[in-house]
């Protein structure tokens, strides 16, 4: 059985790395070129605000012990207006409900440029 595991771990891990090793080497723009500022890429942007769990609770206050105002659902869509500490203040735009959601649950998706 170990062997088994060992050699799909190996097959997978050459599966990954073959684009890499085919990947063709990136070329200089010609000299004549103007130089202009790098346009921004999609990549180098913060992702969307996401969920983390199921559902997060909705506060009046920044602190896990305040009143509940709310629930935040997975699917529900957001708008987080400012961040205090580890603290969100948000409207959930489902249910209009505005309230404050812990970072530990809310948080930006992370996009990375490959190139």
């Amino acid at each position: 059985m170990r062997s088994t595991r060992i050699a799909i771990a190996a097959a997978m891990l050459g599966a990954l790395a073959l684009p890499i090793a085919l990947a063709t080497a990136a070329t200089a723009a010609p000299a004549s070129a103007p130089s202009s500022p790098p346009a921004t890429r999609p990549c180098e942007q913060p992702g969307p605000w996401v969920i983390g769990t199921q559902a997060v609770t909705i506060r009046s206050k920044t602190s896990a012990k305040s009143t509940s105002v709310g629930i935040l659902y997975r699917g529900h869509k957001f708008t987080v207006h400012k961040t205090s500490g580890n603290w969100h203040y948000i409207t959930d735009k489902t249910t209009g409900v505005k309230g404050w959601v812990s970072d530990t649950y809310v948080y930006r998706d992370v996009r990375m440029c490959l190139d």
